[in-house]
């Protein structure tokens, strides 16, 4: 007993308040009982002597805390003056170098087995001794491998592999020792992060230094492999940012250094098409599986850092196959690309969908979209990709309207937009409305066009839309609005052809006629069926209308044709108004 006299009258005084009150409720009466009194009614010196105690106790919380520390970093120092004493050892007997080498990856790697062996509720000691380990490998690989030339590269990256796998079985095992409910301080990770992010680290750098990417990028991938595991029970880990990056950023150094001309890359040694395609291959189908555990099997959000590094690990392996194997392996990317398009587009609408997870959904289903444009343009030729992407338009949106699903939608609006740029749409219409007439347009170009007239029809526009539908209907809309004039102009002029050759001042008149129906006519559809792209692009031809009468017609055409175009164009203004609300009373 070291407390003070004044805390235990302090404790005795609050005890018996505390027994009159109970007393008082046994008996169901209700005297008048002293209330127990705070700390603040008694006197400054109990007050003191409380505080002065509570501090004392704070005070040895802090001396144990400092005296926890201070045997873990002596420890840690003992460490590495042993790390020291073996590098001493390798200097002076260079025929014992191989046998002090072993000792010494046995000696780091022992470090490891000792943070696991720290005890459950001390992280500090753990991270502490993981870094001794990784600290002691680091400079005694790196000169092995450069300085002594002990170990050749495929040794130094097993030695790295090995000790990747050590310490995430140790992280695991300490994973599965802590009781977070009976220890509120423990690490989530073990403390081994230290030696996992050396680990990768120094392969990147012996992979650059050595010039041997296959080795090291293999023991860069287990490392990759082994954090997708912990990643999908829930225990993902921070430093699988590092490991990932160190992967992508050695198969990149691969990529750019194998991909330039023979003679930049003397001192590299010849690879295989496998050795150089397999990497990507392997890192692509780890980042998938993680993420299709997680989101499936375990039904969790995927993470930003998963849809970025999926995405990362697609285009090394599209790039890869690109430079390194332009054939067969470009088709069977083109082939995986439509087979991965058809999974996502599955696991969006069957799975996700409806998850109470929209993230997930929203992902795949960009992803979906984007491997379908990929894998088109990948296998098939110009036309018969232009032809497949608009029928693909027309399903989507059909679809989308039935499932009452804004993604598809989008992704039908994208689609025909992919259609009409790789056809040549746009630069037909352009120059059959603007520029010098165009020949006969190609069987691509007019199979578009229906494309995007049945995508604008069989979408429904209903009023008090949000911007976001609007644009859905305006983009297949103005394709086909489009499409419907330029063909038009070129029928009528292809039609004068055959009696006598036009004039410029023959065409500009005809663009000007068919202008100023297409405006009336969309005018009136708009009116009639209630499609409010329609008026709006049939307005904005009327805008556009003087525009062209200043700069073709009246730089180009005869006065009689001049004429013509003013007349025509007042008619229509004239006319529009009324044929807008014929159509809303029809």
């Amino acid at each position: 007993m070291s407390d003070p006299p004044e805390t235990l009258e302090l404790l005795t005084a609050r005890m018996e308040g505390l027994e009159r009150r109970v007393a008082a409720l046994e008996l169901g009466s209700a005297p008048v009982v002293a209330p127990v009194q705070p700390l603040q009614a008694f006197s400054p010196q109990l007050r003191a002597a409380v505080r002065k105690s509570s501090l004392n106790k704070s005070g040895d919380q802090a001396a144990d805390q400092a005296g926890s520390v201070a045997p873990v970093l002596g420890r840690a120092m003992l460490g590495f003056a042993g790390a020291y004493v073996l590098r001493a050892v390798a200097d002076s007997a260079p025929a014992s170098r191989l046998l002090v080498a072993v000792l010494a990856l046995v000696y780091a790697f022992a470090w490891l087995v000792v943070a696991a062996r720290a005890s459950a509720s001390s992280p500090f000691a753990r991270a502490v001794y993981a870094g001794t380990s990784a600290l002691i490998l680091a400079p005694m690989l790196w000169e092995l491998a450069l300085s002594f030339h002990v170990l050749t590269p495929l040794a130094c990256a097993a030695v790295l592999a090995a000790y990747a796998l050590l310490a995430a079985l140790l992280d695991f095992r300490v994973d599965l020792r802590v009781d977070p409910r009976r220890d509120q301080h423990a690490s989530p990770s073990g403390g081994f992060w230290m030696a996992q992010g050396a680990a990768c680290i120094l392969a990147l750098a012996l992979a650059l230094a050595t010039r041997q990417f296959p080795p090291f990028l293999a023991a860069l991938l287990l490392m990759v492999a082994l954090f997708e595991y912990p990643a999908a029970r829930g225990h993902d880990r921070p430093v699988r940012l590092l490991v990932a990056l160190a992967a992508d950023a050695a198969l990149s150094s691969q990529l750019f250094i194998y991909s330039g001309p023979q003679a930049s890359r003397a001192d590299y040694p010849n690879l295989g098409i496998w050795a150089l395609v397999a990497p990507s291959c392997l890192l692509f189908l780890i980042c998938a599986g993680g993420i299709v555990a997680k989101t499936v099997l375990r039904r969790q959000p995927i993470s930003a850092f998963d849809a970025v590094q999926c995405l990362l690990s697609l285009l090394l392996l599209f790039f890869s196959v690109w430079f390194f194997a332009p054939g067969l392996g470009a088709l069977l990317l083109g082939l995986v690309f439509l087979g991965l398009s058809a999974a996502c587009y599955a696991l969006a609408f069957l799975r996700f969908r409806r998850d109470s997870h929209p993230r997930n959904f929203r992902i795949f289903a960009v992803w979906s979209a984007g491997l379908f444009l990929a894998g088109t343009l990948w296998l098939l030729p110009g036309p018969v990709a232009a032809v497949c992407l608009g029928l693909a338009a027309l399903l989507a949106i059909v679809l989308g309207v039935r499932l009452e699903c804004l993604a598809l939608d989008f992704h039908g609006v994208l689609y025909l937009s992919a259609a009409a740029v790789i056809s040549g749409l746009p630069e037909y219409v352009l120059s059959a409305l603007v520029g010098s007439f165009p020949v006969t347009p190609g069987w691509s170009v007019v199979a578009v066009a229906a494309c995007a007239l049945a995508c604008y029809a069989a979408g429904k526009e209903r009023v008090g839309e949000d911007w976001q539908h609007q644009v859905l209907h305006l983009v297949p809309a103005l394709l086909a609005a489009c499409a419907a004039a330029a063909l038009m102009a070129g029928g009528i002029v292809r039609l004068v052809a055959l009696s006598f050759p036009p004039d410029t001042y023959h065409v500009a008149f005809i663009r000007t006629l068919t202008v100023c129906a297409l405006a009336l006519a969309l005018g009136f559809g708009g009116a009639r069926w209630h499609r409010l792209e329609m008026t709006r692009i049939a307005y904005a031809a009327l805008v556009l209308e003087p525009v062209k009468l200043v700069l073709e017609d009246l730089r180009n055409g005869r006065m009689s044709f001049i004429a013509a175009s003013f007349f025509l164009f007042a008619v229509t203004l004239i006319v529009f108004p009324r044929l807008v609300r014929w159509g809303r009373g029809a």
